[in-house]
């Protein structure tokens, strides 16, 4: 078997063997191709017995170069040809010189791979067949071959009277008409046609399985066929009741996979409307596009995308046609045969190579619709003057560098231009020689362009102007028959108009730099939606608040400091005024303002608002109203009462839910008189009485979290509408039994977890981060937002946070929260460099989306806290990964810094050129095909190459005046502006507190998408550690710490107080010899902690840097395996390294190591130092030279009075995949993944360890006689009766009449042998 050329391959269907791995070391051109067998139709019974019966697709296993060809593969195989499928879409058959194996890395390539050997080993991945897949044979749609031919021998008669007898003919369904021929088993003879369109399909009672088909018309025909089964039966009658249900006759064969129009198709010579669009249409053969002149009636014809490459000159022979759609399919040129089709009235010729016309188009008299957008031209094709029909000009997408108004003068017959850039044209300019007007163009599209300036005043019958994402200072119009100006996201300081415009309905300068408002829109007397927000203005005209066409009115982000008063009675609906510095509101806004339905006065310095009647009646119609950020108190919450329809109407998120981040000590009485509340928020404030709203019947969610609520006064029952309370940041809050037992049916019910104090605790306290995150639905039904956070990742001092939005699906962002942390386990297993792993996670995650990935997407952001690779012991870094429109913003010296890209084609030009050289069509919505705004997202594979999952990577080095992070969704940064964020985090500290804010503030200021955020909070010491300075004894100190008792006594109301502090094992060097391990392992198991002073309180360590008293813990001795880099799913990389510390095997069932013996160090005060923790102290002291090596946790439980230790490592193992993370908290309802706490009980822990032999609990049939514990026999008699003395401390603290089953079977395992 030949294995050395580029123009062999190997076939296998297992797995490869040493040889099959040897031959692809060799060379990185050599690789795998999974081949699959598509799923065969099954041949009928006389054809002989079958082969094989399963259905199902049988993979092999194809060993090639990237050199071999389809035509080399097939020889070998002594098969015929080979297919290839994208994203699980339509299947094309490859080309004989195609090469399966390049094509496969130039895919992986542009997906974002980089290394050629890592580019090899995912090529042979079998899950990359949901992205790129190769068949030996077409594979077989039943449902796309019954929509597109139906056929078989049936019984079939004639006419609706019983002169004609039933007989076995062939009958095919294909289109419109039904087709029986004369002759039992072909179709040869005459053929008999009956044109189904507006005609009968009806089931036969009389007869099984019969249905009667009839045509249209006086002369109409009617054929009875009888079907063998009920399955034909119903597949029959429903392709042909869509057929009949038709007006006209189409043909609807998009996204078929077709090479060639089915045969059956011809005889259909009604057919008046073909779609052939997204197929791989050939021109020759027998169902060819060189066959479409056939059907003499055709009008329309659509062969959009189907990568001809050439204009088909065939069509030119359709005289009846009126639409040709030939759009995406990279053609250069059009012939001059164009001109044959003079009854052409659309052509669409969109996201081809053109940069010129035929001259010969202009004869086209009819031509109307001509679409020319995201092609090459550079100029304005001068044969539009010809086509004098034509009036849209839609040139999107192209290249055109200047606009000569000039010419579109001599286009008098235009009435729209569409010139937008979509971030893909360059226009900077617009010339204006013209002394005369333009009264032909009525609609002008300039949007992202790169204009400065523009003078349209001679186009004085302009009525429509978009002109957003420029970058205009001045704009000069015409007024005479504007109605829509569109201008945001300029440099406007200024906009000229003459006249003033007496139609203009609707205005947009929002986001440019207005400091005053132009007089003239004072005086337009048709405006009803005016667009200021994101400018300078410091007043508004009271000539504008008081217009009496004016309806909506958004003057947000500005620099207000008062609104004039409102003189008479004014139609507004809507306004918008947050993030001003208004201090108050007019008076009479809400009695003159009768029909305002919507105020968002949110980030103002309001300490008032307005009441809603000067009389005890109120007529107000207020249904939102967002007053949060202000400084009100509870007296203005009475006013709200006096609003009953925003009483009335409350949705979810919506009107009095905005109340939270004020100073709000109670809500008032009056409130409860609102029966048909059903939200309540208002966290974030001081309130101290739980307000009277749960009597309330239709209350569902109530958010009092973040307040100071000491206890709740319930009644007996509660409303069974209630779904969401949260409680939590509420530290003094106590509830008893039996108010839990009230909350039982409450769907999400969020109360703060008061575990006491352990050792656990302790050590993650003293971790340099914690986070908080909230999730809010918005007014969407579900949520697809999710979170993933680990404090604790990995071995060492490590984090890990995400935050994943799907937009508008929730699958992809769980599969992300579920699979990414995972992910990037094995990726750091790889490489230490941020930029291949962070890359190489987020490829293998859209890998590991599946099916879910091929039509569904989601922005994604991942943090990766670390050590830093060129001081591993030492400062820690940041790495940011991300793809789509999450962010992340860190914290430094109270000023934001932005970590992240955002990937929207509104912002990327270096995306939005990469999208241009692949030819995606950009709606007018920016988005490209009208799905996405993202240009890389994780998912949507069916959008490649227009849309890849390759993420920005930065890493960022932290430091000292690193405050905080902030992850967020594209929602949350919409409506809160990086600085804003900071602030409001720096005024709350706490991370759960302020992440929930942050989520309210983008709710308060408009926001009612899904919206998430995470706040990790950093304590970056000068070292990167948390470890306090060491305080002299003769410092004075302001308050005397807590000293540290030498003895403990549990009470029956505080099992958890024998707890005891942090504490961290040393995890020794894999260089440290068995002898110096020996050594250490004996002395340490002697060692006692000096007495504590009385007064003094241990000081705080960080898990980088353990105290010194805390390392007097029994070790085991680490084998060389624990030092691996590599990490599987399984536990074990492969048969030769060793098994999970902390997971044994004897042989039959799994145990996770107690020892019990190991924690008398902190019961006992003082003795004298040991001479043999000489080794340790020095080992101990290399952490001040910066040697930092791995280390172990340690944590501490009371259970029954008894102190548990065990070695961190084997929780950590358990809790650094957040898909076992479920192991050691409560999941939460949204699925989000978060870090658990240390203060679990052990022994529910060790209950709680998976029974199954997979995944990290996967130990080998022998135990490592390595992974003992090591005791030299010199010292085994010492470590015995010092265990000796413990146990009797330890059970002394217990109850003398129940002793624990853990003293009972207290153990040490002593290794009889000392490795050397």
């Amino acid at each position: 078997m030949k294995r050395n050329g580029s123009r062999s391959c190997v076939t296998r269907k297992s797995r490869f063997g040493s040889r099959e791995r040897d031959w692809l070391k060799g060379d990185t051109q050599r690789g795998c191709v999974c081949l699959y067998r598509g799923t065969a139709e099954p041949p009928p019974p006389s054809s002989g017995p079958q082969t094989s019966s399963n259905p199902q697709t049988d993979l092999q296993l194809v060993l090639c170069s990237t050199s071999t060809t389809v035509d080399e593969l097939c020889t070998q195989r002594d098969g015929q040809e080979l297919y290839i499928q994208l994203h699980g879409d339509l299947v094309r058959r490859m080309d004989s010189s195609e090469q399966p194996l390049q094509m496969v890395y130039d895919y992986l390539t542009s997906m974002g791979y980089a290394d050629l050997t890592r580019v090899q080993h995912e090529a042979a991945n079998s899950d990359l067949s949901c992205l790129i897949r190769f068949y030996s044979e077409r594979p077989v749609n039943a449902d796309q071959q019954e929509r597109t031919l139906l056929k078989g021998v049936f019984s079939v008669r004639k006419g609706k009277t019983q002169l004609h007898k039933w007989a076995e003919r062939q009958v095919v369904l294909c289109g419109t008409c039904l087709i029986v021929a004369s002759v039992k088993d072909s179709l040869t003879g005459k053929m008999h046609i009956l044109p189904l369109v507006g005609g009968k399909v009806e089931e036969v009672k009389r007869r099984q399985h019969c249905l009667m088909f009839s045509s249209a018309g006086s002369q109409a025909q009617t054929y009875f066929v009888n079907f063998d089964s009920l399955a034909e039966y119903q597949r029959w009658h429903r392709q042909a009741s869509k057929v009949v249900s038709q007006t006209v006759s189409v043909v609807d064969l998009s996204c078929y996979s077709l090479e060639t129009v089915p045969e059956y198709l011809f005889y259909c010579q009604d057919i008046t409307h073909l779609n052939l669009r997204h197929n791989f249409m050939n021109l020759q053969g027998s169902g060819g596009l060189l066959n479409l002149p056939r059907f003499s009636q055709l009008k329309s014809l659509n062969l959009s995308h189907n990568r001809l490459g050439v204009f088909p000159e065939c069509v030119c022979e359709i005289l009846t046609l009126t639409e040709l759609n030939l759009s995406c399919n990279k053609i250069h040129t059009i012939p001059e045969q164009i001109s044959n089709l003079q009854s052409l009235q659309t052509l669409s010729l969109d996201g081809n190579h053109l940069d010129s016309l035929p001259k010969e188009l202009g004869d086209l008299s009819q031509l109307n619709s001509l679409g020319l957008s995201f092609n090459d031209f550079s100029h304005i094709p001068a044969v539009l003057e010809r086509l004098s029909t034509v009036d849209k000009l839609a040139m999107a997408g192209n290249r055109v560098e200047s606009l000569d108004l000039c010419t579109l003068i001599r286009m008098s017959h235009l009435r729209n231009v569409d010139l937008r850039e979509v971030m893909l044209n360059s226009l900077r300019w617009v010339k204006s020689e013209a002394l005369t007007g333009m009264s032909q163009v009525t609609l002008l599209d300039l949007r992202d362009n790169l204009l400065d300036s523009a003078d349209l005043s001679s186009m004085c019958n302009l009525e429509t102007l978009h002109c957003q994402r420029n970058q205009l200072g001045t704009l000069t119009l015409s007024g005479f028959t504007l109605r829509s100006l569109h201008a945001s996201s300029n440099r406007l300081t200024t906009v000229n108009l003459y006249p003033v415009p007496n139609q203009l309905t609707h205005m947009d300068l929002s986001q440019n730099l207005l400091e005053y408002l132009p007089d003239w829109i004072c005086d337009c007397r048709k405006i009803e939606v005016l667009d200021i927000t994101h400018n300078l203005l410091s007043e508004l005209p009271s000539r504008l608040f008081n217009s009496l066409s004016l309806r909506r009115l958004l003057t947000g982000n500005n620099r207000l400091q008062r609104l004039p008063d409102l003189l008479d009675h004014v139609p507004l609906e809507a306004l918008d005024l947050q993030h001003n510095r208004l201090k108050e509101l007019p008076e009479s806004l809400f009695c003159k303002a009768l029909n305002l339905k919507f105020l968002n006065a949110s980030a103002n310095a309001l300490e008032s608002i307005p009441p809603s009647s000067q009389s005890e009646e109120s007529l107000s119609t207020l249904q939102e109203l967002y007053l949060s950020g202000n400084n009100l108190n509870e007296n203005c919450a009475a006013l709200l009462v006096g609003h009953p329809v925003l009483m009335d109407q409350f949705l979810r998120f919506t009107s009095l839910l905005t109340y939270f981040g004020n100073k709000l000590k109670s809500i008032p009485s009056t409130v409860s008189s609102c029966k048909r509340l059903h939200t309540l928020i208002a966290h974030s404030n001081h309130l101290t009485v739980f307000p009277e709203i749960l009597s309330l019947p239709e209350i569902k969610l109530v958010d009092l979290s973040c307040n100071e609520l000491t206890e709740i006064q319930l009644a007996e029952s509660l409303p069974a509408t209630l779904q969401e309370l949260d409680l939590t940041g509420n530290s003094n809050l106590i509830l008893e039994h039996k108010t839990l037992n009230l909350f039982s049916h409450i769907t999400t019910l969020k109360l703060d977890q008061k575990c006491a104090a352990t050792l656990g605790d302790s050590l993650s306290s003293s971790c340099p981060w914690s986070h908080g995150y909230s999730e809010m639905t918005g007014q969407r039904n579900k949520l697809c937002v999710s979170v993933l956070a680990v404090d604790r990742f990995g071995d060492g001092v490590e984090a890990c946070y995400g935050i994943f939005d799907g937009d508008r699906n929730e699958e992809v962002p769980r599969l992300l929260q579920c699979t990414m942390g995972d992910v990037l386990c094995e990726e750091l297993q790889h490489s230490s460099i941020d930029s291949v792993y962070m890359c190489n996670t987020f490829l293998t995650s859209h890998r590991k989306l599946g099916m879910a990935g091929q039509k569904l997407g989601a922005s994604a952001l991942l943090c990766y806290i670390h050590h830093e690779a060129t001081d591993s012991g030492g400062y820690l870094g940041l790495t940011v990964a991300n793809v789509g429109t999450c962010q992340a913003v860190l914290c430094r010296n109270g000023r934001p810094v932005q970590l992240s890209k955002v990937y929207s084609l509104e912002s990327c030009h270096e995306e939005m050129d990469r999208v241009k050289l692949h030819k995606a069509i950009i709606t007018e919505d920016n988005k490209v095909s009208g799905v996405t705004c993202c240009s890389c997202l994780l998912g949507c594979s069916y959008l490649s190459p227009w849309v890849l999952p390759k993420p920005w990577v930065h890493t960022e080095s932290l430091c000292p005046q690193d405050e905080f992070l902030i992850l967020g969704n594209r929602a949350l940064f919409e409506r809160v502006s990086y600085q804003e964020a900071v602030c409001t985090v720096q005024a709350v500290r706490d991370p759960h507190t302020a992440a929930k804010k942050l989520c309210s503030l983008a709710q308060s200021y408009g926001c009612k998408d899904n919206i998430g955020a995470v706040v990790v909070s950093l304590q970056i010491g000068e070292d990167s550690c948390t470890c306090e300075a060491p305080v002299s004894t003769t410092e004075p100190r302001l308050t005397p710490p807590a000293p540290v008792l030498s003895s403990v006594t549990p009470t029956p109301n505080d099992q958890a107080s024998l707890s005891s502090s942090s504490g961290v094992v040393t995890e020794f060097s894999s260089e440290t010899s068995a002898s110096e391990v020996g050594s250490e392992a004996g002395s340490t198991a002697s060692d006692e902690n000096p007495s504590s002073v009385p007064g003094s309180r241990p000081e705080r360590r960080c898990s980088l840097h353990p105290s010194s008293a805390l390392c007097g813990i029994f070790q085991r001795q680490p084998t060389s395996t624990m030092f691996s880099s590599k990490q599987s799913d399984n536990g074990l990389d492969s048969d030769d390294e060793g098994p999970l510390e902390g997971v044994m095997s004897n042989g039959s069932k799994l145990e996770v190591e107690v020892d019990i013996h190991c924690c008398a160090f902190q019961l006992r005060s003082g003795a004298p130092e040991s001479p043999k923790n000489s080794v340790l102290k020095k080992h101990c002291s290399d952490y001040q030279n910066g040697k930092m090596p791995k280390k172990n946790n340690v944590v501490v439980s009371a259970t029954n009075g008894c102190l548990l230790a065990v070695c961190g490592r084997e929780i950590a193992e358990l809790k650094k995949s957040p898909s076992t993370s479920s192991l050691f908290g409560k999941k939460l309802s949204n699925g989000s993944v978060v870090a658990p706490e240390d203060s679990h009980n052990l022994i529910e822990v060790a209950l709680e360890v998976p029974k199954k032999k997979s995944g990290y609990f996967t130990a080998p049939a022998q135990q490592d006689p390595e992974d003992q514990l090591i005791v030299p026999p010199s010292l085994e008699q010492e470590v015995r009766e010092q265990l000796k003395g413990q146990s009797t401390q330890v059970s002394g603290l217990s109850a003398p009449s129940t002793p624990t089953p853990l003293e009972e079977k207290e153990t040490i395992k002593v290794s009889q042998t000392l490795k050397m």
